[in-house]
């Protein structure tokens, strides 16, 4: 853990662990072993996966195993968002449908109450507020995109969302030059490391053996390969999401995207009468390159955004530590929608990577024919969509052992999803590095330049990323 010069204190994994503290360490792998379910990675999805398919299967011999400690991955990292995103639910729609989409969504919006209820029913406080997510418009190609995208979610079924004037904005929370905003009640902010200390213990607690401080270098059929010996399993899932590129085989599989956040200080009184935010909504905006925050328990606020989005050769950051460039970076964007804290300190700054595939789809898989399974790729919305793949998972290793049969989560359009491996370097880094150099070109045009179209660049850099 490091200090800069302006007292910021960076990496140290993140602003969660600094609040909690580190987790005593777990023993690693002490030699060959069996299992009936290996679950390599001990973030949220191997930590639900392992959860549901304990509680459905009490019998089952299960192991996880986490290079570092349960939670140091995006898991320990995020905004605390909470929320019914899904990354890909539009290619599904054409590829499978629009009711089998709409049922994915649906799917994503029970999640949220999934989670609450979980955590609940196992005794663990992580700071949970469903407070909805807040997303503001601040410039007329924003607040066009944001109508557009409101009326797409009521599309998908979506019926208790609702929109508001710059007005109506500003009563929710009190953000410069907010001239509108969307809400839905399908969010919630929580504590990414309560949730993740406290999930680990309740799996523990189960009767599943999780081995921290133990990489997995390779995975093949039946076998998780460490270095302190190998676990032999029918079923071998694969829960690592930005830290995939890290097996063997497996480098161009999920692109790992950074993702970087500061913490505040506590505001005061006063300043939250400035600020609003009563209603603890999670905070989103529409910019093309979006920022993402929260009001947390203690009273700061906690914001992130793309800093540098990717490392050459898919390399991982060094325990969360950020660059100086993207602190300035957030706090403008905190100054920028709160001119009253401008003099506010930033106390924490830290970085993390999420997955991204090349068609940016979140999937579930489980192959058959090897007993391999994996699910990720949840291009930064994993906090929930990690529950309903962990579900989902369970329920396709209970179907293929016959402990079970087709349900209403195996039929959902992302499970089984293919999709192609990202570029060779240079041409991903590239092209990553490019694209997101346009997106910000673009919400720097459309500031400098009100206009109510969004600007051309974005739309290049849409078609260019493989996103539409």
């Amino acid at each position: 853990m490091n200090s800069s010069a302006s007292g910021v204190v960076n990496g140290g994994v993140s602003f969660w662990y600094a609040d909690q503290g580190l987790p005593e360490a777990r023993e690693p792998l002490s030699g060959d072993a069996t299992a009936d379910v290996v679950i390599v990675g001990g973030g949220y999805t191997g930590l639900w996966t392992a959860y549901y398919l304990k509680k459905a299967a009490p019998f089952l011999r299960i192991t996880v195993l986490e290079q570092k400690f349960c939670g140091y991955g995006a898991s320990g990292r995020n905004g605390g968002w909470l929320y019914n995103g899904i990354a890909g639910r539009d290619r599904y729609a054409r590829l499978h449908g629009k009711e089998a989409a709409v049922r994915l969504q649906q799917a994503m919006n029970a999640t949220v109450d999934e989670v609450i209820a979980a955590a609940a029913a196992e005794g663990i406080d992580a700071d949970l507020h469903k407070g909805g997510v807040l997303e503001v418009a601040t410039t007329p190609a924003q607040l066009a995109r944001l109508r557009a995208f409101h009326e797409h979610e009521l599309s998908y079924g979506e019926k208790d969302r609702e929109l508001y004037g710059a007005r109506e904005a500003r009563e929710r929370i009190r953000v410069a030059d907010a001239v509108g905003a969307g809400w839905t009640p399908h969010g919630a902010r929580l504590h990414p490391v309560k949730l993740v200390k406290g999930l680990a213990a309740a799996v523990e607690a189960l009767g599943v053996e999780i081995h921290e401080s133990t990489p997995v270098t390779e995975i093949r059929s039946k076998h998780a390969v460490t270095p302190y010996g190998t676990v032999r399993a029918p079923y071998v899932l694969r829960c690592t999401e930005g830290f995939t590129a890290n097996l063997k085989g497996q480098k161009r599989t999920w692109l790992p995207m950074n993702s970087s956040m500061i913490a505040t200080e506590p505001l005061t009184d006063a300043q939250w009468d400035a600020v609003g935010w009563d209603g603890r909504e999670t905070l989103g905006d529409m910019a093309h390159a979006y920022m993402y925050a929260q009001r947390t328990a203690d009273g700061r606020i906690a914001l992130g955004g793309r800093g540098v989005p990717y490392r050459f050769g898919s390399r991982t950051d060094n325990d969360g530590r950020t660059q100086e460039a993207t602190v300035e970076a957030l706090r403008d964007i905190l100054v920028r929608f709160f001119p009253s804290l401008a003099g506010l300190r930033i106390e924490h700054a830290w970085s993390g990577v999420l997955g991204v595939p090349r068609d940016w789809c979140a999937t579930v898989t489980l192959d058959r024919s090897t007993g391999l399974g994996w699910a990720g790729g949840y291009v930064g919305s994993g906090v929930a969509t990690a529950n309903l793949a962990a579900r989902t998972l369970c329920d396709l290793v209970q179907q293929d052992s016959g402990q079970g049969g087709r349900t209403e989560l195996t039929d959902l359009p992302w499970v089984n999803h293919k999709v192609r491996k990202w570029e060779p370097e240079p041409l991903r880094w590239l092209g990553v590095q490019g694209m997101y150099a346009t997106y910000r070109a673009a919400d720097e045009r459309e500031r400098l330049h009100p206009g109510a179209e969004s600007s051309r660049l974005a739309r290049l850099a849409d078609r260019v990323a493989g996103r539409h």
